[in-house]
């Protein structure tokens, strides 16, 4: 793992990018000797989300969830509930 500091990134940004996604190794940027950030390769997660953990088993979402009440969305467009001033 490579590693670099703040100024010397800054003025080779470009560089370091190509450099971590041709090898995909990840470079520590530091500041005064100290660790602070890591220039890593983005990888795309496209594995199926599921629920897990504490909520498994808890959460149900109706099936009327995403249904429109044309009620509600009426009253955003009537004139009486935003009358003239004048």
């Amino acid at each position: 793992m490579q590693i670099t500091n703040i100024s010397e990134a800054k003025a080779s940004l470009s560089f370091l990018i190509k450099q971590v996604q041709e090898t995909r190794q990840p470079i520590i940027i530091g500041k005064a000797g100290t660790p602070v950030a890591v220039l890593s390769a983005y990888s795309e997660d496209d594995s199926p989300r599921t629920l897990g953990g504490s909520w498994e088993g808890k959460v149900k979402i109706a099936d009327d969830f995403d249904d429109t009440n044309d009620e509600i969305i009426d009253s955003f467009y009537q004139s009486h509930l935003f009358p003239d001033k004048t």
